[in-house]
C-alpha cells in the first residue's frame, strides 16, 4: 500500500497512549501499514533501532521497519512507562520487554526506548522512537525522591 494511501485511511488517534498502543500492537502483529499509520508524515521524524544508526524521514523509517518485520513480528511489550506531557507534546520513556527465542526456549530481552508524540491535525502521532539495548538490570529503576513536598 502506498504511504499516502495508508495515511488517508489512518484512524484518528485521540491520545499519545492510543498512538503508543497502536505502535506496539502493530509491531507484535507484524503489520507495517498500521505501524506506519502511528507516525507523523513529517520530514524530520527519526528512529534509532537498538544498536543502529539514526534513521530520518518517513520513507527511510518505513524501509527500516520493513527490514525488521521481514524477520517476523516483534514481540515487544511496553512496561514501566514514564510520561512527560504538555498540550501538544508527550514524551514517553519506556522499558520494553521483548520476547526472543533462545536456546532454552522463550526468553526476555530488554530495550530502553524514548517515544515522542505530537498532536497533529490527524490526532497524536509519533515523531521519534529511540531504542537502546538494555539488560535485566534495567528492570530496576533509580528514582530520585521529589524535591518539593506538597
Amino acid at each position: 500500500m502506498p504511504l499516502r494511501k495508508a495515511r488517508a485511511t489512518a484512524a484518528l488517534l485521540s491520545s499519545p497512549e492510543d498512538t503508543e498502543a497502536q505502535f506496539y500492537e502493530a509491531l507484535q502483529q507484524g503489520d507495517l501499514d498500521r505501524l506506519m499509520a502511528a507516525w507523523a508524515d513529517e520530514d524530520e521524524v527519526s528512529c534509532v533501532h537498538p544498536g543502529g544508526p539514526r534513521v530520518v524521514g518517513i520513507g527511510a523509517i518505513r524501509a527500516s521497519f520493513e527490514a525488521v518485520l521481514s524477520q517476523g513480528p516483534v514481540h515487544a511489550v511496553p512496561e514501566r512507562v514514564r510520561t512527560l506531557s504538555n498540550g501538544e507534546t508527550s514524551i514517553h520513556n519506556v522499558l520494553e520487554r521483548v520476547q526472543v527465542q533462545g536456546s532454552k526456549g522463550p526468553q526476555s530481552a530488554w530495550v530502553i526506548a524514548t517515544n515522542v508524540y505530537l498532536k497533529t491535525a490527524m490526532g497524536w502521532r509519533m515523531v521519534v522512537h529511540h531504542a537502546s539495548p538494555g539488560t535485566a538490570n534495567d528492570v530496576q529503576e533509580i528514582i530520585e525522591a521529589p524535591a518539593v513536598l506538597h
